[in-house]
């Protein structure tokens, strides 16, 4: 299964313009409209196609997100890959992308930083008798507090990586459109994969400050 490029079904290239994109999508809508061929199998595939490719490059900010969240070069993409492999190969992008979100937000508070860091060693030697940095409340006080760390702002965007994200996958036949709850479940792990990435950025921003007492 060759992996699909949203750029290369329209017919542009990553630099196009969104006008440059808009032209393309309506010469490709006319060209290959089912009522414009009537006698063709493949014209409600294909407009299929390129209506998936138009609705996230032809949308700015999912087209940003797209960008962010392609996995790899154009000879990469052409490779045939299992949808194991590429699942793995996105989860691992949302991952990195919650990760670095929430670790640069703390590296700007570096009062933040120690307060929590506080929090944490207290409740550690409660739980245990001597000061580590142990993974298990690291993550715990993570999800305790993410709330105050992450803005609509940073919200708005994980939404919209997590849709782009999705809908790159369903193109891939990673999960099949029809099948509705195979979607939520997608969704929802993906959702899952950039919480504990979000989780990771606040464990190695503190780990940076930490010192053994």
């Amino acid at each position: 299964m060759a992996r699909i490029d949203f750029y290369r079904v329209l017919g542009v290239s990553r630099d196009a313009s969104d006008d440059a994109i808009k032209k393309a999508y309506r010469k490709l809508v006319f060209q290959h409209h089912p009522d414009r061929n009537p006698d063709s199998a493949q014209a409600e595939l294909k407009i299929r196609e390129i209506n998936e490719a138009y609705e996230v490059v032809g949308d700015p900010e999912k087209r940003r997100s797209y960008d962010r969240l392609n996995w790899g070069e154009e000879t990469a993409r052409d490779e045939a890959a299992d949808p194991a492999v590429i699942l793995d190969e996105m989860e691992q992008k949302l991952f990195d992308e919650g990760r670095k979100e929430v670790f640069a937000v703390l590296m700007k508070d570096v009062k933040k930083i120690k307060t929590e860091l506080a929090a944490i060693r207290e409740r550690t030697v409660a739980d245990q008798g001597y000061d580590t940095f142990k993974e298990e409340i690291v993550r715990e006080r993570a999800s305790e507090v993410m709330e105050e760390l992450v803005t609509a702002e940073m919200e708005g965007r994980k939404r919209r990586l997590i849709e782009v994200a999705t809908e790159m996958l369903l193109s891939q036949s990673v999960v099949k459109r029809s099948d509705e709850d195979g979607v939520k479940s997608l969704r929802g792990q993906l959702e899952d994969t950039f919480r504990k990435g979000r989780a990771k950025g606040f464990a190695a921003a503190l780990e940076l400050f930490y010192e053994r007492r």
